[in-house]
């Protein structure tokens, strides 16, 4: 079986690039910058650099492949509506057009959680529990390409698509990086009590999830799993963990929630005329998710996949950690 991974320099795509390499499969990856996916060469993949824009090079791109794993995409919440449209919504019609024209068997697609997010705490979340308003772009045009990957069901593509949530490990750019920078400078405090409980993933736990997606039998197909390690933790216990590791200072201040709202309105107020909008250090959306509870339900992705997570947060968080200390060189060992 040959697999395509879109946005195989980022996190996620490379480490499950890596992984299927390693379990003998056929792995094609692409990614803007080709230099990024040397290490990927080095372990026997197809290097293939590639704009997700140019639909004729997507097509290239999926010619005589069986499954293509789309990861590429924008992240984040901060930045112009069109360019999250293009990065998330019509590079994925790209996609999903080279798949039925090159005949490629199956898609999945690695969607967000976020689009369940809207501000409050919710537990035990369900797929089928999407708010009717998203809480920003990013979770907008997420969902509106899971629609443009479900459309293709009827023209024969066979189809997944995962939501896994707060994705750690060794590689992780995102969540915890940017949490010791802030503490670093001190500037990190508890938002309310720092008893809420919230789901992560380990990278080794997504791993396995995608596997599946490319394996897993009919029964399966055509539709989307939340993804997680199944084990809630308060997110403040997982944040002074890494801290300690890190041998930085415990975040023991705390600040109320109205309060910490009211300061990231004014931050992003600020970044919005500054010149360049530069995205702010303190944001409202952050201040929710380090405050509220958010969990998932993941009983579909047990039944329907065999999903069952192996592998602890904690065990993922030693993973960060000895990576970060390591010079972050992780991907060019």
């Amino acid at each position: 079986m040959k697999i395509l991974v879109t946005g195989a320099s980022g996190f996620i795509g490379g480490r499950f690039a890596r992984y299927a390499l390693e379990r003998g499969f056929d792995v094609r990856v692409t990614a803007r910058r080709g230099e990024a996916l040397e290490p990927l060469a080095l372990r026997g993949a197809q290097c293939m650099a590639a704009d997700l824009a140019d639909a004729d090079g997507v097509r290239a791109l999926c010619s005589d492949v069986d499954t293509v794993v789309h990861c590429a995409g924008a992240v984040g919440f901060w930045g112009r509506r069109q360019d999250f449209l293009q990065a998330n919504v019509q590079l994925t019609e790209n996609v999903v057009e080279a798949c039925l024209k090159q005949k490629v068997r199956r898609l999945v697609y690695l969607s967000s959680p976020s689009v369940y997010f809207d501000g409050r705490s919710r537990l035990g979340v369900r797929e089928d529990q999407v708010p009717r308003r998203f809480a920003n772009t990013y979770a907008q045009t997420k969902y509106l390409a899971e629609q443009k990957v479900f459309g293709a069901q009827e023209f024969g593509l066979e189809v997944i698509a995962l939501r896994p949530r707060m994705v750690t490990g060794a590689g992780d750019r995102s969540i915890f990086p940017r949490l010791l920078r802030l503490q670093e400078k001190r500037r990190l405090a508890i938002v309310g009590n720092g008893l809420n409980r919230v789901d992560f993933t380990s990278m080794a736990n997504l791993n396995q999830a995608l596997l599946r997606s490319v394996q897993v039998g009919d029964e399966a197909l055509g539709q989307v799993y939340n993804i997680s390690n199944g084990q809630p933790v308060p997110i403040w216990d997982a944040i002074n963990y890494v801290m300690r590791q890190m041998q930085l200072p415990q975040v023991r201040r705390y600040r109320s929630f109205g309060l910490t709202y009211g300061m990231a309105m004014l931050n992003e107020a600020a970044c919005l005329v500054w010149p360049g909008r530069p995205e702010p250090t303190l944001s409202r959306l952050g201040v929710q998710v380090l405050n509220k509870d958010f969990t998932l339900d993941i009983a579909r992705a047990r039944h329907y996949l065999g999903y069952e997570p192996q592998v602890s947060l904690w065990a993922a968080l030693d993973e960060f950690c000895a990576w970060w200390k390591a010079g972050h060189m992780y991907q060019a060992r």
